[in-house]
């Protein structure tokens, strides 16, 4: 992994209190019990997949790097906490000085991930490691969850290009969150400017419907509109009439028109009436997108359609019915006492119900046939089988406090394809089903 200080380093806030309060509250009552600084494992994991999906796809883990890094409590902060009486005055003095010390490994961002799968592990004290537990599953749930969505999009559009759309949708902040987790996913750019800044990642958009009926006709804005932003742009064709407008645009822009979208009616088949009339106007090099509530079910059924581009925007932005992904940070092992060569004592909460978790630090590798398809994910906690040693899936992320492995969204988004083409075929179906490869305990 490229450990370089990459992207563009915007000014992000403290992150300490993104947080629960009980987060605090066990704090103190550990520093007041002299259980505080014993060694401690947490692991993020989750115990099902959302409904039918057949895998998950891990997102967000820069975005944890950078919390993590800015996770400390300002003067403005600790008078707050003393205000509200939270805490008392040791824990305020404790937190005042608070900088995560220890050590994070992970799946790497954009890879798949299953039940049990130990998506991330922070290891270090136990105040130091119990207090990032909500910004680290409020990241990787949401991010999770629109990255999982956006690869079920991006499998269905067998390759054509996919525009996410959804900042109008969600909130102002989670907005610039999901077009990140969607460029992961396998979606090709985004129109939220925030993202493009932040990220990097490609930005596009043209006009809406607004712009249309702003001017006298539709072929004035259509004029308008080349003549600003040049023949290669996209007009919105279905302000009134399809037809009629089409043919507009292309007397207007020539055939070098460079798209134009539709936003609704019955997709496919205005789809293959607006090419059909395209190629008769010679425009033929002009491409088609499509809008409108999509999914990854309306993105399939437009498989015959002669569309080049999908813009997604609700859908996407809410996970496509499943917004979060239901990991939990638990506490698997901690020591005996607080002295450094305290061993590791492996802990885990019974349950009745389906919350059991299984105790102890874990490793994971993903078991291929021979045809290196995978077959199975295995997770154990004693020494790793050598048919497994070169398959492990946990990677270093921070090393005594400090970010190790910062690595350019692209590379983390051709890992999610690598990743993903390495699953069975029925992987990519969009009918409900089982996680396409059971999970083993070693």
């Amino acid at each position: 992994m490229n450990t370089a200080d990459l992207g563009r380093r915007v000014g992000v806030p403290s992150t300490a209190l993104f947080t629960d309060q009980y987060e605090l509250t066990m704090v103190q009552a550990a520093l007041k019990a002299g259980t505080a600084d014993r060694h401690s494992v947490f692991e993020a994991f989750t115990r099902r997949l959302p409904e039918g999906r057949r895998y998950g796809v891990v997102a967000g883990t820069g975005r944890v790097l950078d919390a993590v890094e800015n996770f400390h409590f300002d003067d403005e902060m600790i008078g707050f906490l003393r205000q509200q009486e939270i805490v008392d005055e040791p824990t305020l003095e404790w937190l005042a000085g608070y900088r995560f010390s220890g050590d994070i490994w992970g799946y790497p961002e954009g890879e798949v991930y299953f039940p049990g799968s130990p998506i991330l592990r922070v290891e270090g004290s136990f105040a130091e490691c119990v207090l990032l537990e909500t910004v680290i599953l409020s990241i990787l749930n949401h991010d999770s969850a629109i990255a999982a969505a956006a690869s079920r999009m991006s499998a269905a559009a067998g390759g054509r290009r996919l525009i996410e759309m959804g900042a109008r949708r969600t909130h102002e902040l989670s907005a610039v969150a999901s077009a990140r987790a969607a460029y992961v996913g396998g979606f090709d750019a985004t129109s939220d400017l925030a993202a493009g800044f932040r990220w990097a990642i490609p930005t596009v958009g043209t006009s809406a419907h607004a712009f249309t009926l702003l001017h006298d006709t539709e072929r004035d804005a259509f004029r308008a509109q080349v003549d600003s932003l040049g023949r290669g742009t996209t007009l919105l064709v279905d302000t009134y009439d399809v037809t009629e407008a089409v043919r507009a645009a292309v007397e207007i822009a020539g055939p070098e028109l460079g798209a134009v979208r539709i936003d609704s009616g019955d997709l496919l088949l205005v789809a293959h009436r607006v090419r059909e009339q395209l190629d008769e106007l010679g425009a033929t090099g002009t491409k088609i997108v499509v809008t409108s509530d999509l999914d990854e079910y309306a993105i399939a059924s437009l498989a015959a359609a002669p569309v080049d581009a999908y813009g997604v925007g609700t859908q996407l932005v809410t996970g496509s019915g499943h917004p979060t992904c239901s990991m939990v940070y638990k506490l698997v092992a901690r020591a005996g006492s607080g002295e450094p060569d305290a061993p590791l004592v492996p802990v885990a909460k019974k349950s009745l119900g389906a919350k059991a978790s299984k105790g102890g630090r874990k490793w994971a590798a993903r078991r291929v046939d021979g045809h290196g398809v995978a077959e199975a994910e295995v997770i154990g906690t004693g020494p790793v089988p050598e048919a497994l040693a070169d398959r492990q899936l946990l990677v270093e992320l921070v090393r005594g406090g400090e970010v190790v492995a910062r690595e350019p969204l692209d590379a983390v988004r051709d890992r999610h394809v690598a990743a993903r083409a390495t699953l069975p075929m029925s992987a990519i179906q969009l009918s409900r089903g089982e996680p396409v490869i059971p999970t083993e305990y070693a």
